[in-house]
């Protein structure tokens, strides 16, 4: 019976064709599938789907037949728009027919170059874990090197929004890897992939923002660990809503705010504006607090505990200071006041002498 249905050529009902619970593919445009539709109303199809036979036992006693697909899930589709009743169809036999179904189904699709890196990625992955190959099996299989499939089932790692990014076409292969190398960073890792949909980065500028992201944090952790400055930074982050790092030097520092459209530069400004005006959990007030506190944790050295003078013993020259520029400035203030009251009466005789009474008629 194998024998007579393997690899041999028949016409089959759309209808009794299953879609293959295996197909890597997930989504199909409608506007190819459409002009597939046209094509294969004016020439036919022209490559037959390839399928599997089951025999299922009724509850009457008798068998049912079914046809499921391995592939040609596309060709399917189109021929139900087309109209077709019946399509060309090659029977395949098999003794492990999931993993056949399964194995069939990547490759046509890779070869004709169908899928996009998500579906690979998934269609990898289940070979790996369900199917039980190695990642060197599957890339002969597809004629790759065992670093592409590794590197491609990597990509699973990324959020689902980036994910669904990718499938789409909105970012490249290109674009997620070095997205990818941020993984442990989500924060970070999110703003290069803002960076990239939104300002269209191309791959190098993307790879060179993630190769000094990398650089920056090998170098947060060859200096001494500050656990408040990572604070700011965490609290300054959430306040801006983008990346932002703290880079302490022996004297001053500096502090560097990603961004990644001019909207979101006005809104830091308005941000830091509103910090000047006092307001608490500003980033004007974190930076304040910070200060504020290093200047009460610093202790005097030794040298100058030893140098330091008691208040209790300058406490008195201190009061004769005071006493002595009290007393001067007391004197000051009486010799002041005489000089006054003599410009005034000078002022006052000077009015008398042009006064109406001393004048006669």
């Amino acid at each position: 019976m194998s024998e007579l249905y393997s690899n041999s050529i028949f016409w089959f009902e759309v209808e009794k064709i299953h879609p293959n619970p295996y197909q890597p593919r997930k989504e199909f445009d409608p506007g190819r599938l459409s002009e597939l539709a046209d094509s294969i109303r004016q020439y036919g199809v022209l490559q037959p789907l390839v399928v599997t036979r089951h025999e299922i036992e009724r509850e009457d006693g008798g068998l049912s037949v079914e046809y499921e697909l391995i592939s040609g899930e596309r060709r399917l589709r189109a021929s139900k728009l087309a109209g077709l009743m019946q399509i060309p169809v090659i029977i395949r036999i098999g003794e492990d027919n999931d993993r056949e179904k399964l194995e069939l189904a990547i490759i046509e699709n890779l070869q004709r170059e169908d899928l996009n890196s998500v579906e690979k990625a998934r269609a990898f992955k289940q070979l790996a874990e369900e199917f039980g190959f190695k990642h060197g099996e599957i890339a002969k299989k597809v004629g790759k090197s065992r670093e592409y499939v590794s590197n491609t089932i990597r990509l699973l790692m990324l959020p689902e929004t980036i994910l669904e990014a990718l499938s789409s076409g909105q970012i490249t292969d290109g674009h997620a890897r070095p997205i990818l190398m941020l993984i442990d960073r989500p924060e970070e890792q999110m703003t290069l992939f803002k960076e990239v949909l939104y300002k269209k980065l191309t791959v190098r500028d993307a790879e060179a923002i993630a190769r000094r992201i990398a650089y920056d944090r090998v170098r947060k952790k060859e200096r001494a660990f500050d656990p408040e400055i990572v604070e700011l930074e965490e609290r300054m982050s959430e306040k801006f809503g983008t990346r932002v790092q703290i880079e302490r030097k022996d004297i001053g520092g500096r502090v560097m705010i990603d961004y990644f459209s001019n909207d979101d530069l006005r809104n830091i400004l308005m941000l830091v504006e509103s910090g000047e005006e006092g307001q608490a959990g500003s980033p004007h007030a974190m930076m304040h607090a910070y200060e504020h506190s290093l200047r009460e944790n610093e202790t005097p050295t030794q040298d100058e505990s030893e140098h330091a003078v008691p208040e209790e013993e300058t406490k008195p020259q201190e009061e004769l200071e005071i006493d002595e520029e009290s007393e001067i400035d007391t004197e000051a203030a009486e010799a002041g006041e005489s000089e006054t009251q003599n410009m005034q009466l000078s002022s006052e005789d000077e009015d008398d002498l042009y006064s109406i009474k001393n004048f006669s008629l």
